[in-house]
């Protein structure tokens, strides 16, 4: 009885001393069961419209960008094709945070599943190249974390967005705490603008921080060229 009782207590002992680790590297980095489930998830992430060697343009789609005149225009008829093909889960491009020295591959949709490979496009939302609002969410403590600190952000700095198609950079507008049920943070406004949304404060879900961010520059990718 009395080994039972000491045995019993060393697995008490030993469960509250993990649970107090797992506490401790939530509150200074993040929720390292998540984390470790984050880093599986992120690698099975399908890529294939990072490049358009994976999904080759079809004989209509480069007839089709043959009888478009500028890069602009070429840009948008990828932008809508690529919005056509995917599905939740898939890659659609990467997100570069410069100032917070992070980047992350974006995946199609904002459900549980997707989120959990990084940070989801909002499907009801534009694709960069569009002109219209384009929208990405994140987590902020669990599964690697991707937005914990968007809050550092400033008017001012860059953010990146790498398509297949083109490179867009946006700068900082401004920051602001809303409820969840702010649905206008998505809503075009005549401009293209990107919109980062994430819980807020950490460890709660009762508020959303956003980032809006103005699209300032455009890179076309050789995936614009014309196809001879």
């Amino acid at each position: 009885m009395r080994r039972l009782v000491r045995d019993m207590s060393s697995v008490l002992i030993i469960s509250g001393l993990l649970l107090m680790l797992d506490a401790v590297a939530t509150l200074v980095w993040q929720e390292p069961v998540t984390a470790a489930i984050g880093l599986i998830e992120r690698g099975e992430i399908n890529q294939r419209f990072l490049g358009h060697q994976e999904v080759p343009l079809t004989q209509l789609d480069r007839h089709a960008l043959k009888s478009l005149d500028t890069q602009r225009q070429r840009i948008s008829f990828l932008a809508r094709r690529e919005q056509r093909l995917l599905i939740a889960g898939d890659a659609i491009g990467r997100i570069g945070l410069p100032k917070l020295g992070q980047s992350f591959d974006v995946v199609q949709g904002t459900d549980t599943v997707s989120l959990e490979k990084g940070p989801g496009h909002y499907p009801a939302t534009a694709l960069p190249g569009l002109g219209q609002t384009v929208a990405i969410a994140g987590h902020r403590t669990t599964y690697l974390a991707p937005f914990r600190r968007i809050n550092e952000l400033r008017p001012g700095d860059q953010i990146n967005l790498s398509m297949p198609y083109a490179r867009f950079t946006y700068v900082v507008q401004k920051t602001e705490v809303v409820l969840p049920t702010a649905l206008w943070v998505t809503r075009n406004v005549g401009y293209e603008r990107l919109v980062l949304s994430a819980c807020h404060p950490l460890y709660s879900a009762s508020h959303r921080i956003i980032v809006f961010a103005r699209l300032q520059e455009v890179t076309p990718a050789a995936a614009t060229r014309v196809p001879a």
